[in-house]
């Protein structure tokens, strides 16, 4: 059996929902992959909690007193056995911090590495990925690129030795829950209103119907996969805010459907890379992506297109990305 030591950093909404599945999946990953996953230690807003073997993490969530201020992550990554840091905290595509600070300190501390956190990949992907490799590391983030849509599993496994030429994706759940609301005659703001009740939207939404998560994750996806270096300063990001139903109306009683897609085409020797809220017809892989579901299309030249849909937005989801980002690092 494989200890796994886990330090987990940030305890929102992702971060509880990945507890939650180690808890339900404790069992099936030790017979399976015999893997024991050890949850070390927990980190959020300034304070931590060191577990000990006789506390439920359940009740991390209803009793204050576990938590402590002043402990160091560096302090706690140096004392464990290196096993994977988690970083979970919120994202931000401007300066990547804290998560930018926290996954080169693992990187340097002998920690493999499993995120969920977009900024700190948007910010500075490439010198991670040669931090991980130089130090013999594993930097997984396929939570980033799509949370539970096997995205980037997909590309560089499945489609391994074929050269992709174009990659559309339905990439967030938020903005396809609202287009599909629409479509069945509800109005934006009436549809942002019952994503929001569903924890389907976050309370600020802008980065989502702005179109830059799915900028992020389409940028994200081309760098990891075809070794791109595209800033999000080299894309045209459209989003949704100012869709009118009457236009939805349109395109529905033409039997078209509109979708706000992640784009990476090839042309010639170059990529062109943007968001583009996209009218399709009943002939395109993805258009029958419902609700808040995802999908992604990949186009390549021997395998022609390969297309995978699902992976509803939700924050278990994304939990269950990481988990199998860490059974990953450990079955090679």
């Amino acid at each position: 059996m494989k200890a796994v030591n886990v330090v987990l950093v940030g305890f929102g909404r992702v971060g509880k929902a990945f507890l939650q599945v180690i808890s339900e999946k404790k069992e099936l990953l030790r017979k399976r992959y015999n893997l024991d996953i050890m949850i070390k230690a927990i980190f959020r807003r300034g304070r931590a909690c060191i577990l000990q073997d006789n506390i439920d993490v359940n009740q991390l969530l209803e009793k204050d007193y576990y938590w402590k201020p002043g402990i160091a992550l560096a302090q706690v990554l140096d004392t464990e056995e290196p096993g994977v840091l988690v970083e979970c905290t919120p994202s931000n595509i401007k300066t990547g911090e804290p998560g930018l600070t926290h996954i080169n300190l693992a990187l340097d501390k002998g920690w493999h590495v499993a995120t969920a956190n977009k900024g700190p990949l948007v910010v500075d992907l490439q010198s991670l990925r040669e931090k991980a490799k130089k130090n013999r590391l594993a930097l997984k983030f396929s939570g980033a690129t799509a949370a539970a849509l096997p995205a980037l599993d997909v590309a560089l496994y499945s489609l391994a030795g074929t050269e992709i030429t174009r990659i559309e994706g339905i990439l967030n759940g938020t903005t396809n829950y609202i287009l599909t609301k629409m479509e069945e005659g509800m109005d934006y703001r009436d549809a942002l209103k019952e994503a929001q009740a569903k924890g389907i939207a976050e309370s600020d939404p802008s980065l989502d119907v702005g179109g830059w998560d799915t900028a992020v994750k389409i940028l994200l996806i081309s760098n990891a996969v075809l070794e791109t270096d595209f800033t999000l300063e080299d894309m045209n990001v459209e989003g949704i805010e100012n869709i009118s139903s009457r236009f939805i109306k349109e395109k529905r009683e033409e039997e078209k459907s509109l979708k706000l897609l992640g784009r990476l085409t090839k042309e010639e020797n170059d990529y062109k890379i943007e968001v583009a809220l996209t009218s399709i017809d009943d002939s395109h892989p993805l258009f029958g992506i419902k609700g808040a579901e995802k999908g992604i299309s990949f186009t390549t030249d021997t395998m022609d297109k390969v297309t995978v849909t699902g992976g509803e937005s939700d924050p278990k989801g994304a939990g269950a990305s990481i988990l199998k980002d860490i059974i990953n690092i450990y079955s090679g």
